[in-house]
């Protein structure tokens, strides 16, 4: 796979993510479902959205590394929440960190939204290639 990101403007290097992402020559793309905080026995997480950021990328790792993919070969990263300003209250830190431990440089779409399944607060949604 070749992988070329795009960012033109200069503010983009103060960001988590870039503004496009170019693949040539890969050799597969997994799309993954949105991923939440349920656990092996599928019990959705009571936890608050810092904890269930935590185990959603717990589970996301597991998916893509059972699927054969590398979490740095993740080119796209959406997203969803009941709440912005909490996520970026409590969550930044976390989501900041696992990027960082993967080498991701992605683009990505957040959305604030009413309601997720059984009450979560956060959900992530990845395209991974090799």
């Amino acid at each position: 796979m070749e992988k070329r990101t795009v960012d033109p403007w200069k503010w983009g290097e103060q960001t988590n993510s870039v503004q496009a992402v170019e693949i040539k020559q890969a050799e597969g793309t997994l799309y993954c479902s949105g991923q939440v905080a349920i656990d092996a026995n599928g019990q959705p997480s009571t936890a608050d959205m810092r904890a269930q950021l935590t185990q959603i990328f717990q589970n996301l790792e597991h998916l893509i590394k059972e699927s054969g993919y590398d979490c740095s070969g993740i080119v796209r990263l959406n997203i969803v929440t009941t709440s912005m300003r909490e996520f970026f209250t409590s969550c930044v830190d976390i989501y900041q960190g696992w990027i960082a431990q993967h080498g991701i440089k992605q683009a990505t779409t957040m959305f604030e939204v009413q309601g997720l399944y059984a009450g979560l607060t956060v959900e992530v949604e990845a395209t991974v290639v090799k």
